[in-house]
């Protein structure tokens, strides 16, 4: 784990009983995970995190008047409740789609952004379709809904190789240690773009959605200010504009 930006806050001391009063783990910042590498959603540029997910969360942190303090965490111990629960941080944003299982574990916000799942081949390998890939080697990102999808959906024969992070799917892919991957189709133009052997074979219409998270039953009224923030960013268009920048 470490810390990207650091804020140099305090600890705060408030209690997270308050009911109105949003109470956050250091006083002035607002402290948050994710799992970096993930283009467009987080990245580095210039040794700073940046992408979509960060700018918005910098306008949740810019409506309590705080700094924005970015931990780099892995993807299932956000998914599993483990940073959050155990105090690492106040909010977790990482492309990650509300699911009923990690709802046990975590509250979410309202959803910010629709997903569908993506499968990436190699031009002209023929792999197009689920039923195809019948005895090859599909890569996954540990503990996401593509890893999900693809032990429900695919032929039995097929071997789910899972990795850390997105960093180790995509060099796999590229290296041909896998024959093809899963995952969500806000990523994959990264995938392509960044090898032009590689091509988008099947988008499949999950019904996904992503959210921000807080801390299981402990952080109302951040959620509540979380909320207020993302219907803030739709109505006054400022959303749109992040995405334009990201997305196009």
């Amino acid at each position: 784990m470490a810390t990207l930006s650091a804020c140099g806050g305090t600890a705060s001391g408030e209690s997270a009983d308050s009911l109105t009063e949003v109470s956050l783990l250091f006083k002035g910042a607002l402290t948050v995970c994710t799992d970096i590498p993930y283009a467009p959603f987080e990245y580095e540029e210039d040794g700073k995190p940046t992408g979509f997910d960060i700018d918005l969360v910098r306008e949740v942190a810019d409506a309590l008047k705080a700094d924005l303090d970015v931990v780099d965490v892995s993807f299932d111990d956000i998914t599993s409740g483990d940073s959050l629960n155990n105090d690492v941080c106040d909010v977790a944003i990482s492309a990650m789609t509300i699911t009923g299982e990690r709802a046990r574990v975590l509250d979410f916000s309202s959803p910010y952004f629709d997903a569908k799942q993506a499968l990436i081949t190699p031009r002209g390998s023929g792999l197009d379709q689920l039923q195809e890939l019948a005895g090859k080697r599909v890569g996954v990102q540990k503990d996401t809904t593509g890893e999900t999808y693809l032990s429900d959906f695919a032929p039995a024969t097929t071997q789910v190789v899972a990795y850390d992070d997105a960093a180790g799917l995509q060099t796999a892919l590229t290296t041909g240690e896998v024959d093809a991957a899963m995952l969500d189709n806000t990523v994959s133009g990264q995938f392509v773009g960044d090898n032009p052997k590689l091509k988008l074979a099947r988008e499949f219409d999950t019904g996904e959605q992503y959210g921000m998270a807080v801390k299981k039953d402990g952080n109302v009224p951040l959620l509540r200010q979380i909320n207020s923030t993302l219907a803030g960013l739709r109505e006054d268009g400022s959303y749109q504009e992040i995405y334009t920048t990201y997305f196009g």
